[in-house]
């Protein structure tokens, strides 16, 4: 009896208005993982697919693609500077749970044209909606500022991208882009969505992970910096104490 009403609810989903994606995607990358070495100065991602479709290309709206791609997600604190009798000091902070260490956005059109409000909402895809929930003092009254601050400073320096119709759509079934990974990247899994829309609607997406690792010297120091912290400060005073004596005795002899 409950395998047959299982059955029958299997049946009325499926058969239902919305319950089979109309267009799904075939996605690549041009890389499932990226090494961070001593030489590392950034990296670029192709991103490319096609549109696998049962029925054919609808007439009435173009398609359009929305490509992100998300670093791990780590919690931080951003601080409001302000000059006290000559110097520069901290005097707010507010404290955002979570936010994306890399975020980018490429899509083949404006943004706001190619994915609606309702779908920015319930995917987080804009820069503003991946930053999670912000926590400010009761005394912080502008606590949006704080968020505005953490985006334009990580766009300043590529963490954060919007590459509006960057991604090239031919034929409303192939698609590709590239984005550019900085030489300052967070190690962890970094997230590939994909989002198919028709009029700001999204009709098809999917999802693929990136891979970012220390590897060689990098990675030595990393693990001693987390699992030994003591030996690792212990290391970098020698390796301080040894520089100075080098340029000393360089300028030494020089001078002599």
């Amino acid at each position: 009896m409950i395998r047959a009403l299982l059955s029958l609810l299997f049946l009325a989903v499926a058969a239902a208005p919305g319950a089979r994606a109309e267009e799904s995607v075939v996605l690549g990358l041009s890389r499932n993982a990226v090494s961070i070495s001593t030489n590392f100065d950034g990296s670029d991602i192709l991103v490319y697919g096609a549109v696998k479709r049962e029925v054919p290309i609808p007439g009435d709206s173009e398609l359009d693609v929305v490509i992100t791609v998300e670093g791990p997600f780590v919690p931080l604190t951003v601080y409001r500077k302000e000059r006290r009798f000559g110097i520069w000091v901290n005097t707010q902070a507010v404290e955002v749970d979570l936010a994306p260490s890399f975020y980018a956005i490429a899509t083949s059109g404006p943004f706001r044209s190619v994915m609606s409000h309702v779908e920015d909402l319930r995917n987080r895809v804009s820069i503003p909606r991946a930053i999670r929930s912000v926590g400010a003092p009761i005394e912080v009254e502008d606590a949006q500022v704080f968020s505005e601050a953490l985006i334009r400073i990580r766009s300043n320096t590529g963490r954060y991208q919007l590459l509006e119709g960057e991604v090239a759509v031919r034929e409303e079934t192939l698609f590709s882009t590239s984005v550019r990974l900085p030489a300052n990247l967070t190690e962890g899994t970094y997230r590939t969505r994909i989002f198919l829309t028709r009029d700001g609607r999204v009709v098809g997406q999917i999802a693929r992970d990136i891979e970012v690792r220390k590897v060689g010297i990098e990675r030595w120091l990393f693990n001693l910096s987390q699992n030994q912290p003591f030996l690792y400060g212990l290391l970098a005073l020698v390796l301080a104490l040894a520089a100075g004596w080098v340029a000393s005795t360089v300028t030494r002899l020089l001078r002599s």
